[in-house]
Formats: C-alpha cells, structure tokens, sequence
C-alpha cells in the first residue's frame, strides 16, 4: 500500500544544516505533487514548501525562502528538504504528504494542507543553543 516515511530530522544549533527525506512506496513520487509542512507546539500545520507534479513552479513559505530547497531524486522514489541557516523558529515536527492522484496539483502546488490526502509520520527538528 501506499506509504510515506519522513526521515532526517535532529538536534541542530542555530545556522546549522539538515537534509530531510521523503521516501515513498506503493506509489512513484516523480508523477505526485509534494508538499513539505511542519507543526510546532501550540501552532497549527504550515505549508513550508512544495513542487507540482508537472515538476514546475516550487513554492516557498516567506520564512523559509532561499534557506530551504525542495527536489526530487526519481531514482531512488524520494524528494528532498534542504535546510540551511536553521534558526530556533524552524523548530517543528516536519511532515510530507501528496494529493489524492498524479491529477491533483498537476500544474500549480499549494501549501495547504487541505489539499493533499496521504501523510508521512513526521521527523522532528530542533534548532537550539
């Protein structure tokens, strides 16, 4: 069945570096949107970043621009979270998830959450002194 699996978080201190992974099964990532999002205690779900399944026109959170980078490596069914210059504020449980179908956010993603169906468990970072 299908199945996402969210790895790479950790303890960081602030301008540190992680790479977090999204590894999918029972279904081929290159042909789904994806979105990353993360929820930190107390807050609700944000969008942090996501690419459409035409592959086209990434989207970045305000907070997270130029810092983070979201890619694809098809080979290996996985997309990608490159976090750079981590600060105290990117402290969250991250999470991945895709549409319902290849069809869904084909052309343009979205940092909704309402918009995507399957969900990964979540890897927490944390970013302290």
């Amino acid at each position: 069945q299908e199945q996402l699996v969210e790895s790479g978080g950790g303890l960081v201190q602030p301008g540190g570096s992680l790479r977090l992974s999204c590894a999918a099964s029972g279904l081929t990532l290159e042909y789904y949107a994806i979105g990353w999002f993360r929820q930190a205690p107390g807050k609700e779900r944000e969008g942090v970043s996501c690419i459409s399944g035409k592959n086209d026109d990434p989207e970045y959170a305000d907070s997270v621009k130029g810092p983070f980078t979201i890619s694809r490596d098809n080979a290996n069914n996985t997309v990608y979270l490159q976090m750079n210059n981590l600060k105290p504020a990117d402290t969250a449980v991250y999470y991945c998830a895709t549409p319902e179908d290849p069809i869904s956010l084909y052309y343009y993603c979205s940092l909704s959450p309402d918009e995507y169906r399957s969900w990964g468990q979540g890897t927490q970072v944390s970013v302290y002194s």
